[in-house]
């Protein structure tokens, strides 16, 4: 009886360890030292998409490692009217470990950035110039949405679809950073229709004919077909 009893206590510890251990299970793991700038000598190790450097020695660091000027002005506009400078470590080495990366994002007027998810990061944008539609939708597609201005901010959760317009009469320019030094992105319109999904899929889904997904595939697909 007293085995049994003990038993349960310990179920029920090893669950409130579980439940405890899951939030940081599912971010980036914590640094064990103040800082790894990457050494990209040779001796990297590739593993799938990635490339893992080891950590310089702290002594080699300098200033120069944990400043960037790169996003001082916009980078190239799409035909949405929008342009995005994302930074991460592979651009800026001291970001390397420390569980956060950055973008830059500026929108021409009427300018779109597209709906999108970050499937490893919450994204907090702030607005630094312009006026802007920013919202996301939940997992009952209620949307959350409203016209933010300079100054203002708006958290997009991990993993769920957002969006931005510039509603302006001027660009916009907004800063937007992430709790992930990888938060990844998939953006809905070439997810969908610039992936290779089967045709007489996406036209059961969304009720196109095929002539219509094959001018969406077209569109979308970074190989034109």
């Amino acid at each position: 009886m007293r085995r049994t009893k003990m038993s349960s206590k310990l179920l029920v510890l090893f669950i409130i360890l579980l439940l405890n251990l899951h939030p940081l299970a599912s971010s980036d793991p914590d640094p064990v030292q103040d800082f790894c700038i990457p050494d990209t000598k040779p001796g990297s190790i590739r593993t799938g998409r990635f490339t893992l450097f080891p950590c310089k020695n702290s002594s080699e660091a300098t200033p120069d490692d944990f400043t960037f000027a790169g996003v001082k002005y916009p980078g190239n506009f799409t035909a949405n009217g929008f342009s995005a400078i994302s930074v991460g470590p592979t651009i800026f080495p001291g970001l390397n470990t420390l569980g956060m990366s950055f973008v830059r994002a500026d929108l021409a007027v009427g300018g779109v950035n597209v709906p999108h998810f970050h499937p490893r990061a919450t994204e907090i944008a702030h607005v630094l110039e312009g006026t802007v539609y920013s919202g996301f939708v939940d997992s009952t597609n209620r949307v959350f949405a409203k016209v933010i201005g300079k100054g203002e901010v708006m958290v997009f959760p991990k993993g769920l679809l957002h969006f931005q317009m510039n509603v302006g009469d001027s660009k916009a320019t907004i800063f937007g950073s992430f709790n992930s030094q990888n938060p990844g992105m998939e953006k809905i319109p070439f997810a969908i229709f610039g992936s290779g999904i089967k045709g007489e899929l996406l036209e059961k889904a969304f009720g196109l004919s095929a002539e219509e997904v094959l001018m969406l595939k077209k569109k979308f697909s970074p190989k034109g077909l």
